[in-house]
């Protein structure tokens, strides 16, 4: 025989959030419906049976009671009347009359849908008019001494009549209490079902709730609550902790979504661990090679000075013993000689002062950069002096920086603008700075003999030249210094390129959080410094705009 297939059992287990709720949701309004309606049936069963009990089946009892007093009370009338033959007796018997046909009259419409109690009320009046046509109306409309005759003479057929007439009433009133009985317990029962219809509604109200919560704890809290735990474990660090979540499909995929970006995290963070340890042994070997290169520094400030300080002093000695007396040959000889060792020792001591930037001075005070400046213009006076150099400046700020170093840019810069100085006109230097957007942008602005833009950013390349050295002395150092003291401070420098003629030197500094607003730039020009000269001022700490390929 063939097996019937199964139930994929595994059905369920893709089912998403959404289609949890709205299948729940879906089966919760329909059972309410279908109970909804029931209730609703069951109230208005319990109404209808109430109004036929109040408006029909009792008000039809009351008046079949209401009839057989009436009828009763006529009998009564018409027998006192009959035997006394006084007229006062048949008192009685017209509020009867009266009152039954009230009663009557009430009863028809009640009983119209009821078969057998219209049938009752029909038989009851048969009898009740023939009652009153063969004994009452006789008796009542006959004289006294006649009703007396009549009365005595019918007395056996209208106790007969009346007895028969009594009987269909009792039979009628009995139909109608059973009637009443059977509608109170109709009503009893509707009750009843309506009281369990809305007992069952209510629990059933209870049972979604309990099972709307206990679904949304169980296919969302605690899932999300698992999910939450388990990424603030990741978060904590417990990388190698999987993230896995129960519940609904959508649930589960967002657990497999954050375990994958978990994984990938870990992934990158090996990455990561494996950059750090790559950037740790290239920074012990910066630090290494700093190290060789501080001893460097010292070698060249120490060993290798005296053995230079030797060599030149004794090539200058044999110039000023041996000058004149050998051939021409031999004194140019002497010359290069000279001139090569007192170029090496300069090269020397502005490496050294290129290496000690950012190393040996490297204190952070609040530097006045007038008076900075003013000490860099005495040391400068006799160069000044010498090219007729006119030099203006702006107001200059308070900056946060080394006093030492910042000399040193000045120095670099200004020597350089008197250096390279045109043939045809006086240096004309000016400074400006103005404050921008948290730095302050500084301007060094001479007409000398500028630079071609193709050389604009090779200018800051250490031993660059863009001269020999027997047209500019130097060592090509200098504005490579200006670049590293002035990003040593936080800050960029530049070339102008849009200024003409000469040169403009453009670079930026931090603004001091406790600079005075009396520091800021202004338009006015400054003081003017001038006369003096000494290449040897100037040109030895500076010395590097050209550059040599």
């Amino acid at each position: 025989m063939t097996r019937k297939p199964s139930v994929d059992q595994g059905a369920f287990a893709r089912w998403t959030t959404r289609r949890w709720l709205r299948v729940g949701v879906t089966g919760a309004l329909v059972a309410l419906a279908v109970l909804g309606a029931l209730g609703g049936w069951a109230m208005w069963r319990t109404s209808q049976i109430t109004t036929e009990l109040v408006d029909r089946r009792s008000p039809a009892l009351i008046d079949a009671i209401r009839l057989e007093r009436a009828l009763i009370d006529q009998e009564t009338g018409i027998r006192g009347y009959g035997l006394s033959g006084r007229r006062d007796f048949l008192q009685p018997y017209s509020q009867g009359v009266t009152a039954e046909q009230s009663a009557v009259r009430a009863l028809r419409p009640l009983l119209r849908s009821d078969a057998r109690a219209g049938s009752d009320l029909a038989e009851v009046d048969r009898l009740a008019r023939g009652w009153t046509e063969r004994i009452a109306r006789p008796v009542s409309s006959a004289s006294s001494t006649e009703a007396v005759r009549i009365a005595a003479a019918r007395a056996a057929e209208g106790k007969t009549s009346f007895d028969s007439l009594r009987r269909a009433l009792a039979r009628q009133q009995r139909h109608l209490e059973d009637e009443r009985t059977a509608a109170a317990r109709d009503l009893r029962a509707a009750i009843t079902l309506r009281n369990w219809t809305f007992g069952v509604i209510a629990a059933l109200i209870v049972l979604i709730s309990f099972l709307v919560f206990e679904g949304l704890r169980r296919g969302i809290t605690d899932p999300l609550s698992q999910l939450s735990s388990a990424a603030r474990e990741v978060a904590r660090g417990r990388f190698d902790r999987s993230v896995v979540v129960a519940g609904p499909a959508d649930l589960r995929q967002l657990g497999a979504d954050v375990d994958a970006m978990r994984r990938r995290l870990v992934a990158e963070l090996q990455v990561s661990e494996e950059s750090r340890a790559l950037l740790d042994e290239q920074a012990a070997d910066l630090r290494r090679s700093n190290t060789e290169l501080e001893q460097f520094a010292y070698v060249a400030s120490h060993d290798l000075q005296e053995p230079l300080r030797k060599v030149s002093s004794f090539t200058q000695l044999l110039q000023r013993r041996y000058g004149g007396r050998l051939d021409e040959r031999a004194d140019q000889y002497i010359a290069f000689a000279v001139d090569g060792a007192n170029r090496m020792q300069v090269l020397i001591n502005d490496l050294l002062a290129f290496s000690r930037v950012g190393r040996v001075h490297a204190d952070h005070d609040t530097v006045n950069l007038e008076d900075v400046l003013d000490r860099t213009l005495d040391t400068l006076s006799v160069a000044i002096e010498e090219s007729g150099a006119e030099i203006t400046r702006d107001t200059l700020p308070t900056v946060v920086g080394d006093s030492t170093q910042l000399g040193m840019l000045w120095q670099n810069l200004l020597s350089n603008s008197l250096k390279f100085r045109s043939p045809d006109r006086p240096p004309r230097i000016h400074i400006s700075a103005a404050p921008d957007d948290g730095v302050w942008r500084f301007a060094v602005s001479d007409n000398g003999i500028g630079i071609e833009p193709e050389f604009q950013e090779k200018v800051f390349i250490i031993f660059q030249r863009l001269h020999t050295k027997d047209a500019y002395p130097g060592t090509g150092i200098g504005l490579a210094m200006c670049k590293k003291v002035v990003e040593f401070h936080g800050g960029t420098i530049g070339i102008d390129p849009d200024h003409r003629p000469g040169t403009r030197v453009l670079f930026t500094l931090p603004v001091s959080a406790d600079a005075s607003d009396g520091a800021d730039a202004s338009d006015g020009a400054g003081t003017s410094d001038g006369a003096g000269t000494s290449d040897a001022a100037g040109a030895a700490d500076a010395a590097g705009r050209e550059l040599q390929p």
